[in-house]
């Protein structure tokens, strides 16, 4: 293994063994962020490039790197932002963390991924591999699969950066908005459960189907002329 890839590792481990040792956890959750936004406000008023460089920067980690904490994020967003602007800093932030992870997963970490996930990620990679960015928007719109894995399963395959990037930020802008129009009347949120409603998932479902229709169609047309 290279130089550069040892440090990266490195890197990547120290940020997150410094997240769980520090228990910085416990600044990402709901009862925090309710107690905080005041302060976090006041010091947006008087500080406003500097927060949403400091926002974005930790949520580019925090999605690069897996930790937890992505939806009091984009909550939090909301809250400090408003839905509008929130939702474009949010948005913009996980895509460029997702980004990073496909490229680091791609170029360095390969080999590692698939010792690692391997058989989870098979049949997400073929659904790729056929379909591309269609089904990329399809998995972003339903929050089934977990969005980390996505990350790695895209960089698998020959899927272009363009398509991946494209897909990300499109098809995670509708989910991004029900959390950080959520946070933007954060008092009226008493737990996560109160956002992720059965008919928001439903919604997102309904989108992610919409997602599919040319896949679907190319199918069913390379069935017809076989038969």
């Amino acid at each position: 293994m290279s130089k550069n890839k040892l440090i990266l590792i490195a890197a990547a481990l120290v940020v997150i063994g410094l997240f769980f040792y520090l228990d910085l956890g416990r600044f990402l959750t709901l009862e925090s962020l309710k107690v905080n936004r005041q302060l976090l406000l006041e010091y947006y008023s008087r500080h406003q490039l500097l927060t949403v460089t400091a926002f974005m920067l930790i949520y580019i980690i925090q999605t690069c790197l897996a930790l937890p904490g992505a939806v009091i994020l984009s909550l939090s967003a909301g809250a400090i932002f408003g839905p509008v602007l929130g939702t474009l800093y949010a948005v913009t932030a996980a895509s460029i963390g997702a980004t990073l992870s496909f490229l680091v997963t791609r170029y360095l970490l390969r080999d590692a991924v698939l010792a690692k996930f391997g058989g989870k990620l098979e049949g997400i990679n073929q659904e790729l591999e056929k379909r591309g960015i269609n089904y990329l928007l399809f998995m972003r719109l339903v929050p089934v699969f977990p969005f980390f894995l996505i990350n790695l399963a895209s960089a698998l395959t020959r899927l272009p950066l363009r398509s991946f990037v494209l897909g990300t930020f499109l098809g995670i802008i509708p989910g991004g908005f029900v959390f950080v129009n959520a946070g933007a009347s954060l008092a009226s949120i008493n737990s996560l459960s109160d956002i992720a409603s059965a008919k928001v998932l439903a919604s997102f479902a309904l989108l992610g189907l919409f997602a599919l229709i040319p896949a679907l169609y190319s199918r069913f047309n390379a069935v017809k002329k076989q038969t």
